[in-house]
């Protein structure tokens, strides 16, 4: 089968997943459900393709956007397309409706899964090559009942978990100082970050943000809204560990303003806020090039994104610190994959099967689906 046949299948569904525990993150909470797209584009020869889109509602975008977004102005760009052209498909889908970068990641993933199934290649081949076969593997911690979390922690651990990064921030300082300070005392040896996910206000974040680094964590993410550039700054040059930015940098353009006004030391890396994988690759190659580095992070997400994911970070050497890919095992009750996603011993394993290397079930999209088109 030809990378010319035509694409002339295109579905969508909108999915609720439900989740284990309630996450509070800086800017917001989930409970109960995560909601998520998948898409799944057919060729002409009835080989299929599947992506992903996370959007977080505070964050990226509302899941209704991108449901729209795919099934209203993507979706005739895409239909009768090659399937090779993905360069050309993806430049008209930035033209074609703004912002929606999940919408976009999970029409490049489909797009480079269903390529990659008919030339019988994985996606990381695609992108250039693979530099790495497994990539360490990070855990949240961002349960405001940290009983229950703790148990969280004694799981990931036994299975080998050496990162965890701990979501500060959405309640009173106290509670994030004694939620470290457990952590340095029972379990030393694991590698600490911290992510304030934009919650502080101006007037509290230097010293909050201060006061935390004093628990040496191997990197402090985000304090201050997006869009509050010289307060990133300001932070940075006060702190004696690395400062990453998250929320302040999506693509390649926020990357440039980022770098240029040397608001952080690295940047979180996610191809829902980057608007794809090659996007999100650009990125990291970005700040890199400067002397920066990248982290693999992910929005509240299932097992397909992370296999979208695990692919980008294969083929980006200049992303070294790990990746966030925790949510299909640890999050959520069931994930949509009909495999496992391969994540154990503390490292996502790289697929090298064609494409993303594993498919969602579809009985599973049927059954937790909000609506299809």
């Amino acid at each position: 089968m030809s990378l010319d046949q035509r694409i002339v299948g295109f579905d969508l569904w909108q999915l609720a997943l439900p989740v284990t525990t309630r996450r509070d993150h800086g800017i917001g909470s989930v409970e109960g459900a995560c909601e998520i797209v998948v898409l799944r584009l057919t060729a002409e020869g009835g080989e299929t393709g599947f992506g992903e889109a996370s959007p977080w509602v505070v964050f990226t975008g509302s899941v209704e956007a991108t449901y729209a977004a795919l099934d209203r102005y993507l979706r005739p760009i895409v239909m009768s397309a090659r399937v090779g052209d993905i360069a050309g498909i993806m430049a008209k889908a930035a033209r074609a409706v703004a912002h929606c970068t999940e919408a976009k990641a999970a029409l490049e993933a489909a797009l480079l899964d269903l390529a990659g199934r008919i030339s019988g290649v994985p996606v990381w081949a695609l992108m250039g090559g693979k530099c790495r076969d497994s990539i360490p593997l990070s855990v949240s911690l961002a349960n405001p009942d940290w009983q229950a979390e703790q148990a969280l922690l004694h799981r990931i651990t036994d299975d080998g978990v050496g990162i965890v990064k701990v979501k500060v921030g959405f309640t009173d300082h106290a509670f994030d100082v004694m939620r470290l300070e457990t952590l340095r005392r029972d379990y030393p040896d694991l590698d600490v970050r911290i992510d304030f996910n934009q919650g502080l206000e101006v007037a509290e974040a230097m010293t909050r943000v201060i006061d935390l680094a004093g628990f040496n964590p191997s990197f402090i993410e985000q304090p201050v809204r997006a869009h509050q550039f010289a307060m990133m700054a300001q932070i940075r040059r006060a702190l004696d560990v690395p400062l990453l930015a998250d929320e302040s940098v999506f693509g390649p353009e926020d990357a440039a303003r980022a770098i240029s006004e040397g608001i952080a030391d690295g940047f979180s890396i996610k191809i829902m806020k980057s608007g794809g994988l090659r996007r999100a690759q650009e990125v990291a190659r970005m700040a890199a090039a400067n002397g920066l580095t990248a982290y693999g992070g992910d929005m509240f997400e299932a097992g397909l994104a992370h296999l979208a994911g695990a692919h980008m970070i294969a083929a980006t050497p200049e992303i070294t610190l790990g990746c966030e890919f925790y949510q299909a095992q640890h999050y959520l009750c069931e994930d949509i994959l009909e495999d496992p996603f391969p994540s154990q011993g503390g490292k996502v394993t790289v697929p090298d099967g064609p494409g993303l290397g594993i498919r969602p079930d579809v009985a599973k999209l049927d059954h937790y689906d909000v609506r299809r088109a």
